[in-house]
């Protein structure tokens, strides 16, 4: 077996959650797991007990709360008491308790919240953060597809996570690229703490990874493919220590393994980012 590399998290969202997939990832060194509780259906948890409680103590275990299940399918709550209560069966469904709790896109319930709703992400957060106190996991996090909402709601009342996570990648927009930068900074975040997600927005099949190559983004591209490569370059828009990466396939999964071995070129990544920004300016409102 390799040895386990925290900068690949495992990503369960879209997964049919097989025992197999677990026990490849084991093999491949990835030892820590990302899924939410809304995932399968709202039975990622209860699945993965079923199917794998005897691995998941080898793993880190994040999962991600803030959706329940509602009149309609999914609904979106950031009360505080609901979410103390989806701490608490986490830790239940899943047999242990884990290691990482995050608020699954917060920014969903907020508008519905205002002019209150920075209050609303004040509660939702201290609702995490008893959590921990409580021993239902270990840390809390905040885990957001649109960070740009929470900018203006940053300030000392607000409790402060352990890890934030991120879109991450190069369909990643300047907007969300640089909101993420300034939670990293207003939460005193190194880049060990702050966590990618969906680096390739779904599927690594998509049209968009046949018209461009990755590869000009690292110092060396003879050895990685263009997946591999725009992998790679995932941990660096925005800068980012771990991505959450989702596959069934253990084989798909080594491959990504493989690509940690690039090394990319920062000056083209700075150089990029600003041809995003000036993209970003001159589209109209």
């Amino acid at each position: 077996m390799r040895g386990a590399d925290p900068r690949v998290v495992l990503g369960l969202h879209r997964s049919c959650h097989e025992r197999r997939l677990l026990t490849g990832a084991l093999e491949l060194g990835v030892a820590a797991l990302d899924t939410s509780s809304n995932y399968l259906g709202f039975r990622s948890h209860q699945v993965l007990a079923r199917t794998a409680g005897d691995l998941l103590p080898k793993f880190t275990v994040s999962t991600k709360i803030g959706y329940f299940p509602g009149r309609d399918g999914v609904e979106h709550s950031l009360d505080p008491v609901r979410l103390h209560a989806a701490a608490e069966q986490a830790a239940k469904d899943l047999g242990r308790e884990p290691d990482l709790v995050f608020l699954h896109n917060a920014e969903h319930s907020l508008r519905e919240a205002a002019p209150h709703h920075q209050d609303a992400f004040v509660q939702a957060c201290a609702a995490l953060d008893t959590a921990v106190a409580k021993g239902l996991c270990a840390a809390w996090g905040v885990a957001s597809w649109d960070p740009s909402p929470l900018l203006s709601l940053i300030d000392m009342t607000v409790p402060r996570p352990a890890v934030l996570m991120v879109r991450a990648g190069l369909l990643v927009g300047s907007r969300t690229l640089d909101a993420a930068d300034a939670l990293t900074k207003a939460w005193g975040l190194g880049s060990g703490k702050v966590w990618g997600m969906s680096p390739f927005v779904g599927s690594t099949s998509g049209p968009v990874w046949a018209r461009i190559d990755p590869r000009v983004f690292l110092r060396d591209s003879s050895q990685l493919s263009r997946v591999q490569a725009a992998f790679r370059v995932a941990y660096h828009l925005p800068r980012v220590g771990s991505v959450a990466v989702g596959t069934d396939d253990p084989a798909h999964l080594g491959e990504l393994v493989g690509a940690l071995a690039g090394e990319v070129e920062e000056r083209t990544i700075q150089e990029y980012r600003s041809l995003l920004r000036d993209r970003s300016r001159g589209q109209p409102s």
